[in-house]
């Protein structure tokens, strides 16, 4: 008999990623994150159990799930369409009565051969594990809260030569994140800020975890890719690059192989509108503009000799 399978809490699967680690990959999103980043672009994986979403704008005001709850949590009058949260018990009858998809689960339970089933569709896109080119990549969230799931799926993805790659902000028990390094070939780790004060005012902890766990993953002989993301207001100016550029170079002047440590510049786009609005959270970073081709030129100037070249620019 084949042991029970580990069930992972899965808020999305992309398929054909270009941004996620090198080649064409699928990217598993795993729900639960230990920061609270105020321009986060997933914050449906940021709690560690499921919630309902709801889309007003799907509603077609039929009624059906006022109706089929049993607590009260859905409401329309004459001035009104609401999801009270608070009275929601997450009995799901009102996900699985809506005809429109307005409410609906923000993730599954998937087992590990459920979405090995999913990666290895696109399993002609990648080459081998060698090769680089191509694979899995978990995200989040944060992938690494849920080790158990992550662990016998990266082992899976390794039996079938395919690369594995881990998208982690750092903000994890090294314990926790060690026991994964033997199955992973990439490590793509976030960067925000480089003073702990300044990081716990706008990611909601300090970082004397992550920039611990980043000297210990130095280290190892796992590539990393640094990425920071840069966020109007919080790390967009010179300063504030240059020392996270030189901490990752410190980094990696500790390694025999240098280029298997780099960096690169991420972009603030505000892509998760809609996602706040469907959770029923304030958007913090809805006033944030994006920096302009030019700004994010000058700022990618500054960390030009560290950049992966497998990485897009």
């Amino acid at each position: 008999m084949k042991p029970q399978q580990h069930r992972g809490l899965v808020f999305n699967i992309q398929r054909f990623s270009l941004h996620d680690g090198p080649g064409i990959r699928t990217t598993v999103f795993l729900k639960g994150c230990s920061l609270r980043c105020f321009w986060c672009h997933n914050p449906e994986g940021i709690q560690p159990a499921l919630e309902v979403l709801f889309h007003p704008e799907r509603c077609i005001a039929c009624g059906d799930c006022i109706v089929a709850c049993p607590t009260g949590a859905q409401i329309r009058d004459a001035a009104r369409r609401e999801f009270n949260r608070e009275r929601c018990k997450l009995t799901g009858s009102c996900v699985r009565i809506c005809p429109t998809g307005a409410l609906e689960w923000s993730a599954r339970e998937m087992t590990v051969a459920e979405v090995m089933d999913e990666v290895l569709r696109d399993r002609v896109f990648y080459r081998s594990r060698e090769s680089q080119e191509g694979g899995i990549t978990l995200s989040g969230g944060e992938p690494v809260l849920q080790k158990e799931f992550a662990r016998e799926l990266l082992a899976a993805c390794q039996n079938e030569d395919v690369h594995t790659a881990i998208e982690t902000a750092g903000h994890v028990p090294w314990s926790y994140l060690v026991e994964l390094l033997p199955l992973t070939d990439l490590v793509l780790m976030d960067l925000k800020v480089f003073d702990p004060e300044r990081h716990r005012q706008v990611t909601g902890a300090d970082n004397r975890c992550i920039l611990s766990n980043a000297q210990k993953l130095a280290d190892t002989e796992v590539p990393i890719v640094f990425r920071i993301p840069v966020i109007p207001g919080v790390n967009d100016t010179e300063a504030e690059i240059t020392a996270l550029r030189d901490f990752v170079a410190g980094l990696r002047s500790l390694r025999r192989d240098t280029s298997s440590i780099n960096l690169e510049l991420l972009s603030f786009h505000p892509l998760a509108v809609d996602k706040y609005r469907s959770l029923g959270i304030d958007n913090g970073s809805g006033a944030l503009q994006p920096l302009s081709t030019e700004r994010m030129a000058v700022l990618r100037t500054l960390v030009a000799g560290l950049t992966d070249p497998l990485q897009r620019p």
